[in-house]
C-alpha cells in the first residue's frame, strides 16, 4: 500500500511569507513543508511536497498520483476557483482521498472567491484555518486510509 501523500501547491504559494501576509500569514511554503514532512512522519506517511505556478503540471501530479499514492493534499490556488481540469482530474483518481486546502477562508473574501471548482470532485475541503489546514488535511487523509 503507498505511503506517500502528495502535498501540491498552485500558483503564488511560493510567494507566501511575503505576499499580503495580512491574508496568507508570514510562514513561508518551505516552513509548511517541514510541518508536513513531520505530521506525515507521525502518522506514518511520506509527504511528497510540490509546488507549480502551471496548471497543467497540477494535472499531471493528479494524474501521476493515481499511479501510487496514498492521498492529495491540494491548495490549488487561483485554480481552485477557475480549473475544470482540476476538477475532472481529480474526479479521475477517485476514490483516492483528495483534500482541498486554503489558507484564507474563501468564503469571506471576494465573490469570484466563493466557489471551488475542486471541491465537489474532493474529499473534503479546509479552508481559513492558515497552515494548520494542511496539516489536518493530512490528518483527513490518514484517518480516511485507516477506513
Amino acid at each position: 500500500m503507498p505511503s506517500a501523500v502528495y502535498i501540491l501547491n498552485g500558483p503564488n504559494l511560493n510567494a507566501l511569507g511575503r505576499r499580503e501576509p495580512s491574508i496568507y500569514g508570514a510562514m513561508t511554503l518551505d516552513a509548511i513543508r517541514q510541518a508536513c514532512e513531520e505530521k506525515a512522519g507521525a502518522l506514518g506517511l511520506a509527504a511528497d511536497f510540490r509546488q507549480t505556478n502551471h496548471e497543467g503540471v497540477l494535472v499531471d501530479w493528479v494524474h501521476e498520483a493515481a499511479e501510487g499514492a496514498a492521498g492529495i493534499v491540494i491548495n490549488p490556488g487561483a485554480y481552485g476557483h477557475t480549473s475544470i481540469a482540476l476538477h475532472d482530474a481529480i474526479r479521475a483518481v477517485a476514490p483516492l482521498p483528495v483534500v482541498e486546502v486554503h489558507l484564507s477562508n474563501i468564503h469571506a473574501r471576494e465573490a469570484f472567491r466563493h466557489v471551488s471548482m475542486i471541491a465537489p470532485a474532493a474529499t473534503g475541503m479546509i479552508c481559513g484555518l492558515g497552515p494548520a489546514g494542511y496539516t489536518l488535511a493530512l490528518e483527513a487523509v490518514a484517518a480516511r486510509l485507516q477506513g
